[in-house]
């Protein structure tokens, strides 16, 4: 089956993180990504990564100028520039959105950065707990002493990645309809900002405080958040609406009428510790079969090494053994069409630059 995104030429200039991650979603989709690294670049960054399958990759250095010639003439030929630089060092170097616009108007010039193009903060350093603890999202998340970051899903890849992906193709979309390429600006204070939007609603609803481990989703509600096992496993519970709950409460060997209130928030704690006492008496497989096939809305917690063995999973070949021992590696997400890829797709190859330049033109 053809890919959405065949025909598609997009050059990536090495970064690490959201950049890559994004690369190797559109290239999963289909698009031709040849990966442009600098000289001395560790070879896990050039040819087997997990984020580096199915592209190409060349070496240049950009502060060369014949490689930078090389580089500029594949970008004139190019439908994406995926690129992860502080604002202003591309533009230095000849290949800002200003320059590339002159030779090939069609460009979708898509930066990929924490701060964002503009605002004070533009020009410095972080990382994705930087940027989501000026969000509010890092503040919501941990126990009721300390905010935990959760590890960097919500700000390199949930607020970065997936949103360059996100402006590339509606730019790309755009572009069939008007023949001029744009500048798609990622910065992920951006969008953790936006993939608040839904807690941010509750709060003016008066459904959720600023208050951590006080809410329905962040741990403290007895109906959704996870509780410990006899042999130290762990299951997920989140048994929110009333139906679930009941269930939840029939396969604990609870009478749900001899319970407290739960829609009370005075009772989340002694309804906590209630299950948790129930948990604690059987292991996580022992409540894995309970539960199993039921609408209670509780799974076992598990590792990576365990998840992907799981029937669902496997089925499903969400995550796949890789080649290393002990490796996992995660498939192509979306699905596009009736029959899924079978697996990823495999490891980049490396090629001189200037033959690449060749066969793009």
């Amino acid at each position: 089956m053809t890919k959405p995104l065949n025909g598609v030429r997009i050059v990536e200039l090495a970064g690490i993180g959201p950049g890559p991650h994004a690369a190797m979603i559109l290239a999963d989709l289909g698009a031709e990504v040849v990966r442009v690294t600098r000289p001395g670049t560790p070879s896990h960054l050039t040819a087997t990564a997990h984020t580096l399958r199915g592209r190409r990759s060349v070496v240049a250095d950009l502060k060369d100028v014949d490689d930078l010639a090389l580089v500029k003439a594949m970008v004139e030929k190019a439908d994406v520039l995926v690129e992860g630089f502080r604002p202003g060092v591309l533009e230095r170097l000849g290949l800002g959105p200003e320059d590339t616009r002159e030779v090939n108007p069609r460009l979708i010039h898509a930066r990929m950065t924490g701060w964002g193009q503009t605002g004070p903060l533009a020009h410095t350093a972080g990382h994705d707990i930087n940027y989501i603890s000026l969000t509010g999202a890092l503040h919501a998340i941990g126990t009721a002493e300390h905010p935990v970051p959760p590890l960097n899903l919500v700000g390199d890849y949930g607020g970065g990645s997936m949103m360059l992906v996100t402006g590339v193709l509606a730019a790309l979309f755009e572009r069939e309809r008007t023949g001029v390429g744009q500048v798609v600006d990622a910065g992920m204070v951006d969008g953790a900002s936006v993939l608040l939007q839904g807690l941010l609603e509750l709060r003016d609803l008066d459904q959720w405080t600023d208050t951590r481990h006080d809410n329905i989703l962040d741990g403290a509600a007895p109906f959704y958040r996870t509780y410990a096992c006899s042999d130290g496993g762990f299951m997920a519970v989140g048994a929110i609406e009333p139906q679930f709950y009941a269930l939840l409460v029939e396969g604990l060997g609870l009478e749900l009428e001899e319970l407290a209130d739960r829609d009370d928030k005075t009772t989340w704690q002694s309804l906590s510790e209630l299950f948790a006492g129930r948990f604690a008496e059987q292991s996580r497989e022992h409540w894995t079969k309970v539960f199993d096939g039921t609408d209670a809305c509780v799974t076992p917690v598990l590792s990576f090494a365990e998840a992907v063995e799981h029937p669902h999973v496997a089925v499903r070949r969400s995550l796949v053994a890789g080649e290393m021992a002990g490796s996992v590696v995660a498939t192509v997400a979306p699905r596009l069409g009736a029959t899924p890829d079978a697996a990823p797709a495999g490891p980049t190859t490396e090629e001189a630059l200037a033959d690449l330049v060749a066969d793009w033109s």
